[in-house]
């Protein structure tokens, strides 16, 4: 974003919540993970243990109940960024990245690390 500030380019960074998308779509990120853990050395696999993928994909189907399906609320911040006079440097869309990304943004890295 800085570096670009001397060619008189304006940066904004959109930083959204989690949504609805085949990107965070649990069955896809299963699948994904399944292959990834099938090519693991035997070591490795012993060490997070059976259960470890088990529990990721279990949380990852809690989490996805609570994301947004509203894409309309990035794309009015890229819409804003792209044709504003002053567009802001930072957006966050969603209400899971207003009200927690950015004030943990603010917290030390260890308190961060441990939430």
């Amino acid at each position: 974003r800085l570096e670009m500030r001397s060619f008189g380019v304006k940066v904004s960074v959109i930083e959204p919540g989690y949504f609805n998308t085949m990107i965070t779509n649990v069955e896809n990120l299963e699948r994904n993970f399944l292959s990834t853990w099938e090519k693991l050395p035997e070591e490795i696999k012993t060490s997070y243990g059976e259960s470890y993928l088990k529990q990721l994909v279990a949380s990852l189907k809690i989490m996805q109940k609570s994301y947004n399906c509203d894409l309309s609320l990035v794309t009015k911040c890229m819409e804003h960024a792209l044709t504003s006079l002053h567009p802001r440097a930072r957006y966050s869309a969603g209400w899971d990245a207003k009200l927690l990304y950015i004030p943990l943004s603010y917290l030390p890295s260890a308190l961060t690390d441990a939430v």
